[in-house]
C-alpha cells in the first residue's frame, strides 16, 4: 500500500525545507534506512534517510524547491501502484490550508504557502526616462551653447558644463556634443538583482528581531592590555600540538570568568530565570548565508587545545552545511568576534535564550601609559551586550572585571593543565 513521506522538521525552527539533491529517482526501489534526499533547514544541509520501504513513486518536491514541513516530499509504494486517490487528498488538504491561511491574514497573521515555489535569481531593468533641468550648470552652459547643441545634448542626457566649446568665444556648437565621449554620461537604467531569502537568514531575521525588540539591551565596553597575553599565546603555541588562536584564549578566560558570576551564565524563561551552573559557549560563525553559533560544552572544562580544535572542527563543518542540531543547541554564552576583520568595536544582538553575548574587537597598537611613560602597547575592546530583564549594570561590570583580569594575567588562568 503506498505511503506519503512527508517534509521532516529537522530542527526545532524549522518551518519549511529545500531540497538540496535527490539520491534517488522514480521507480527506484527503496530499503528501509536507503538516504532518499538531503534537505536544506534553516541551518545546515542534512542527510535525510527512508524510514519505509517500496518503489519511489512520486516525488513532491524537486531539486532546488522548498515546500512546508509535513507536506508531500514523496511517495512509495508498490510498482504501478495507482496514488491518485492520495494525491487528490493532498491537494484538498492543501486548499483548506489555504482557506485557513486566508483566515489568518484578516487577523493579520502573515503566511504563506511555500510548497514548490521556485529559488530564482531574477535581473529587472527599469527604463527610465532621463528628467532634464536647464539650468546655467547643465543644459543651459550660461548661454554659450547653440540651440542645436542644446536640443542634442538633452536628447543625449549630457551635461553640457562637462564639454569645452569649439566655436566662437567658447560657444558649444554641434560638432562639440557629436564628438563628446566623456564617461560622465547619467545612466538611464536603473538595474538591480533580487535573490529569494535563504531559509537560514529567515530564521536568523525572525530571531534576532524578536531578540532585540523583545530583550531590553544594554552595552558594556572595556578596553584590555593584550601585551601579556600576546606573549602568553606565543610561549603555547612552541609546546601546543595544536595552534591556539587569540579567540581559543578568549573562550576560555570567558568560561573561567563564568565560573565567578553565575548570574551572566543565565537566561530568562518568563516567569523564572535560569542560572547555568553547566558553561557551554557558543562561538558566532559567518558563513554564506548567515551567521551559525555552534556550541563548545564544557567550555570551562576543557584544554585550549580542545576548545581550539572543536572551533576549527565546527568551522569546517559549517562552511559544508554539515552542522547537526546537537552542534548548535544549549549554549549559556555567546561569544561574536569581528576582530579578524580590523573591527575595533562593535556591538552584538544577544543569542537566544542567552543573557549575554560578548563582542570582541581586533588588537590595535597604539600609544598606552605605563608606569606613568607613554609606550606603545596593544589593546583590544570588549563590548558585553546584557538582557537587562536577567543582568544588571553593576553584575555586568564585573563580570567584564573578571575577564579583563584574566586576559592581562594570563597566569590567573593558564596552567600547564589547561593546555
Amino acid at each position: 500500500m503506498a505511503e506519503v513521506v512527508n517534509m521532516p522538521r529537522l530542527s526545532d525552527t524549522m518551518t519549511e525545507g529545500v531540497v538540496a539533491k535527490w539520491h534517488k529517482k522514480v521507480g527506484d526501489k527503496i530499503s528501509e534506512g536507503d538516504l532518499l534526499a538531503e534537505i536544506e533547514t534553516d541551518k545546515a544541509t542534512m542527510e535525510f534517510e527512508s524510514f519505509q520501504e517500496g518503489v519511489l513513486l512520486h516525488i513532491g518536491v524537486e531539486e532546488g524547491n522548498k515546500a512546508p514541513v509535513d507536506s508531500i516530499l514523496a511517495i512509495l509504494g508498490d510498482e504501478g501502484e495507482d496514488i491518485t486517490d492520495l494525491l487528490n487528498k493532498s491537494e484538498s488538504k492543501d486548499e483548506g490550508k489555504e482557506e485557513e491561511k486566508k483566515e489568518e491574514k484578516k487577523e493579520n497573521i502573515v503566511a504563506k504557502d511555500t510548497t514548490k515555489v521556485e529559488v530564482v535569481k531574477t535581473e529587472s531593468i527599469v527604463e527610465t526616462k532621463a528628467v532634464v533641468t536647464k539650468s546655467p550648470t547643465q543644459n543651459d552652459s550660461n548661454g554659450k551653447a547653440s540651440p542645436l547643441a542644446k536640443k542634442l545634448a538633452n536628447e543625449r542626457n549630457i551635461n553640457l558644463s562637462l564639454i569645452k566649446g569649439s566655436g566662437e568665444n567658447g560657444r558649444i556648437i554641434k560638432r562639440d556634443i557629436d564628438n563628446f565621449t566623456g564617461s560622465d554620461t547619467i545612466p538611464t537604467t536603473e538595474r538591480y538583482n533580487e535573490v529569494e531569502v535563504s531559509q537560514m537568514r529567515k530564521v536568523i531575521a525572525q530571531r534576532l528581531g524578536e531578540s532585540k525588540f523583545t530583550a531590553p539591551h544594554f552595552y558594556l565596553t572595556s578596553e584590555i592590555n593584550m601585551d601579556n597575553i600576546i606573549d602568553a599565546r606565543k610561549a603555547i603555541n612552541e609546546v601546543s600540538p595544536v595552534k591556539i588562536s587569540f579567540n581559543d584564549l578568549i573562550v576560555k578566560a570567558s568560561a573561567m570568568a563564568l565560573k565567578s558570576h553565575p548570574e551572566v551564565n543565565s537566561s530568562w524563561l518568563g516567569d523564572k530565570i535560569r542560572y547555568n551552573e553547566h558553561i557551554h559557549i557558543g562561538v558566532a560563525m559567518a558563513v554564506e548565508d548567515g551567521l551559525l553559533v555552534p556550541v563548545v560544552r564544557f567550555t570551562d572544562s576543557k584544554r585550549l587545545s580542545q576548545i581550539s580544535s572543536e572551533v576549527k572542527e565546527f568551522g569546517i563543518k559549517a562552511k559544508a552545511k554539515k552542522l547537526q542540531p546537537e552542534d548548535w543547541q544549549g549554549n549559556t554564552f555567546t561569544i561574536s568576534n569581528l576582530g579578524m576583520f580590523n573591527i575595533e568595536e562593535f556591538t552584538a544582538i544577544i543569542n537566544p535564550p542567552d543573557a549575554c553575548i560578548l563582542a570582541v574587537g581586533g588588537i590595535i597598537e597604539k600609544p598606552i601609559v605605563k608606569n606613568k611613560e607613554i609606550v606603545i602597547g596593544n589593546t583590544m575592546k570588549l563590548t558585553l551586550s546584557c538582557d537587562h530583564r536577567v543582568v544588571d549594570g553593576v553584575v555586568g561590570a564585573k563580570f567584564l572585571g573578571t575577564l579583563k583580569n584574566y586576559l592581562e594575567n594570563p597566569v590567573l588562568f593558564l596552567g600547564s593543565r589547561s593546555i
